[in-house]
């Protein structure tokens, strides 16, 4: 009977913990985006207009002001006078001392996070890593260009390898392309199984079948063709 009602218990944990938290990361994020602006449109509603702060006090309201803040701001951004705008802003803080390496960091990361043009992880990959017979998952971001690869006298790429259970830290690597093996598997997938440490099942997946493109590539680069 203790062994059932383990495994019940178990299983109900198993169904209701993704639900639970799924739905308190939701409920966070929607507090902590609402209470942004929330305080100062209900002051500005108030002050302005004679609106009761009971009305303006409604849960969701500082959230569609920011949502509303946001599609405004970005369909500024796309027009020419716009742009002109933020051109200027943007030269000037970026030449307030401090404050410009704290804008222009933020400001790369959230267009490698955010915009249309690029992905972060192309796809997965596998390495040698930490040291040779030792194979390490990583993600392929892009070829390496500018002083690092001038440096190197073979041609590398970047890759991001993330560390497990929490794949938002890890290190990147300069790796040649030789020993990069691209993963017959995407890049969801991959996340997955770092996130898991290994453990979840993979459906419909043969043992991580792999196939070694830019090996084949470079291979072929290298080969001299054969005449008929």
């Amino acid at each position: 009977m203790l062994s059932k009602l383990r495994k019940i218990f178990i299983t109900g944990l198993l169904v209701l913990t993704p639900i639970v938290l799924t739905v308190y990361i939701l409920y966070i994020s929607f507090r902590f985006f609402d209470g942004l602006l929330k305080n100062v449109v209900s002051q500005f509603l108030t002050d302005t207009f004679g609106i009761s702060q009971t009305i303006t006090s409604i849960p969701g309201l500082g959230l569609l002001v920011l949502l509303a803040l946001v599609l405004l701001t970005g369909s500024l951004a796309r027009n020419f006078i716009g742009r002109k705008l933020f051109d200027i802003s943007d030269f000037i803080v970026t030449r307030i001392p401090l404050a410009n390496r704290i804008y222009i960091a933020i400001q790369e990361i959230s267009e490698a996070l955010l915009s249309e043009k690029r992905e972060i992880f192309k796809n997965a990959v596998l390495i040698e890593y930490p040291r040779k017979g030792l194979y390490t998952m990583a993600f392929f971001t892009q070829d390496t260009r500018g002083p690092i690869q001038d440096t190197l006298q073979e041609d590398v790429v970047s890759v991001f390898v993330p560390t497990s259970p929490n794949p938002t830290s890890g290190y990147l690597l300069f790796v040649p392309k030789t020993q990069v093996t691209d993963l017959d598997m995407s890049v969801e997938d991959a996340m997955k199984l770092v996130i898991s440490g290994g453990s979840v099942h993979l459906k419909e997946r043969n043992a991580f079948p792999i196939k070694q493109q830019r090996k084949r590539e470079n291979k072929t680069k290298s080969s001299p063709s054969t005449p008929n």
